[in-house]
């Protein structure tokens, strides 16, 4: 049975730098892209590469949800909002890496994936060969993860070593 997984922007924007959007994606899940999501990430630059990746169909048509007032409560961007209204609703998997939203995913008893959760998850599917290259990659594109949490993490997850 597949899951489905609903992402905010900035896993998109941060996988996509990375040319690694392909991390979002496998067969056991569903991917859904919010429409407060897609318009937020179209509003940035044409040479975005999440622009360009959504705009070619990636992650399918957009979906569309009722907002859950109980998210609303949060005060979170729409996209955020929106992300966690289609999970609440739908008992998805939320893909955010905010820590308000994730907090109140929490709260919410919505199940919670970030960008280096969907990098960890894809390397103990053996999609890839090491999560530490790909979290390089990530953090020398702008993405703000500390060592101790990418050390400890790659550790006990998938027996990496990182070395920063």
């Amino acid at each position: 049975m597949s899951s489905i997984w609903v992402v905010n922007a900035s896993p998109l924007i941060s996988l996509a730098r990375i040319g690694r959007l392909d991390l979002l994606e496998a067969p056991e899940h569903v991917l859904n892209v919010p429409e407060a999501v897609v318009k937020e990430v179209l509003a940035g630059p044409l040479s975005d590469p999440a622009r360009q990746a959504l705009e070619r169909g990636f992650g399918g048509p957009p979906t569309s949800t009722p907002i859950d007032l109980r998210v609303v409560e949060w005060g979170l961007g729409a996209g955020e909002t929106a992300v966690l209204s289609q999970a609440v609703l739908t008992g998805a998997t939320a893909v955010l890496d905010d820590g308000r939203a994730r907090t109140a995913a929490r709260v919410l008893g919505v199940k919670v994936i970030g960008t280096l959760g969907v990098v960890l998850n894809a390397r103990r599917e053996q999609r890839i060969d090491s999560a530490a290259s790909v979290l390089r990659a990530l953090r020398e594109s702008g993405m703000r993860l500390d060592n101790a949490t990418i050390s400890a993490a790659l550790a006990r997850s998938v027996g990496e070593e990182w070395n920063s």
